[in-house]
């Protein structure tokens, strides 16, 4: 890439004060100004920097202009691409084309964090990678130690503590001890260690969900339940990103999880652990929010209707309720409808230009992995 030249204002202002323009400006033209000079290329990509600018950017955001990531859920071999939107509404703002391969379809967002996405595909989740599509580089993951298992969780996560991002995988089948592999970046490298959360083993909720892990208060969070495969009594296993002990939760008062629900998702709501329950026969959508964390403090906080029989597909920070319905004719599926609903407002959104489920997590840009070691630029 040919070098800019530097525009005269830089030489007339302190580097400090220049250095904090700079942290104000937007990934793509910070990007730019790597190649003005040497030294502005050397202080663009130290963690001081990238910290710095991540700071400003999320004091930046609101209700108004956050954004959401989403990737179709797709069997066919290729991926699909990405799409960048607002959250509120779904809108598109662009389109982004994911830079590498799986070798299996039904790729999912694992998890953001500061606007570096984790993606794998679940089944087969050996082949896990970084991303941030900001500044179009990404890392792929070494292959994890546990083999593939349809008893793997997956978590993705920022470790405040250590300003790091951590990859979580856990094998649990229903026995009494679970395998636990940590990955972090800065290490680059795995971990491995059991942890037994009693007797009777976790047995972890594995019915298909697009929603990711959510993150709340330092912690990821599963939908699990102890002993057999299939227990009635289900509570939320929680993994601390800073510590790595696991803990147990209870579900919000009598949501037990039994046939009558047609889906049970757990997710995260304006920075709170958030419980969605679908009633039978699936045209009611109940949200509970843990006001306090880590104690009994569970509110059903909207009830959220609908005229068809619906499933849930993403549900966003801001309270965005995406979920499809089929369409029949003649009683024979002709196809799916997605509603957007805001669970304050119940205010619906159609027409939305979506044609399949997808995974979608938070998006925000950041130059983070910008100064990371073995990443790949395209």
């Amino acid at each position: 890439m040919s070098q800019m030249t530097e525009p005269p204002i830089l030489n007339r202002l302190p580097y400090d004060i220049v250095l904090n323009i700079l942290t104000r400006l937007p990934v793509k033209s910070v990007i730019r100004l790597r190649c003005v000079s040497k030294s502005l290329y050397s202080s663009i990509t130290t963690p001081y920097f990238i910290s710095t600018h991540l700071n400003h950017t999320k004091n930046d955001i609101n209700r108004d202009n956050a954004r959401v990531i989403h990737l179709p859920f797709s069997y066919r071999p290729t991926i699909p691409d990405c799409t960048v939107a607002l959250d509120r509404s779904f809108d598109t703002i662009s389109e982004i084309r994911i830079p590498f391969d799986f070798p299996h379809p039904n790729a999912q967002i694992v998890g953001s964090g500061n606007g570096l996405l984790c993606l794998a595909v679940l089944v087969y989740g050996n082949v896990i990678y970084l991303w941030n599509p900001s500044i179009r580089k990404f890392k792929k993951l070494p292959d994890p130690c546990l083999g593939n298992s349809r008893f793997v969780k997956m978590g993705f996560a920022y470790h405040s503590e250590n300003n790091d991002y951590k990859v979580v995988r856990i094998l649990s089948p229903p026995s009494s001890a679970q395998v636990v592999e940590v990955y972090t970046l800065s290490s680059g490298s795995w971990r491995r260690f059991e942890v037994s959360l009693g007797a009777n083993g976790v047995y972890y909720y594995f019915r298909r969900s697009l929603l990711p892990a959510p993150l709340v208060s330092g912690a990821l969070h599963w939908i699990a339940g102890e002993g057999e495969e299939d227990p009635k009594d289900r509570m939320i296993v929680s993994f601390d990103v800073n510590s790595e002990k696991f803990r147990k939760l209870a579900l919000p008062p009598g949501q037990n999880i039994d046939a009558k629900n047609l889906e049970t998702h757990i997710s995260s709501f304006k920075g709170k652990l958030a419980f969605i329950r679908s009633e039978y026969p699936g045209r009611v959508f109940s949200i509970w929010v843990m006001r306090e964390y880590g104690v009994d403090s569970w509110t059903k906080l909207f009830v959220v209707p609908f005229q068809r029989i619906s499933r849930c597909t993403a549900f966003t920070e801001c309270g965005s309720l995406l979920v499809f319905s089929y369409n029949y004719k003649n009683r024979i599926k002709s196809g799916r409808e997605f509603v957007l609903v805001d669970v304050e407002t119940l205010q619906e959104k159609n027409d939305l230009g979506i044609q399949i489920s997808l995974s979608a997590a938070t998006f925000m840009e950041s130059l983070v992995l910008l100064d990371g070691a073995n990443v790949v630029s395209y």
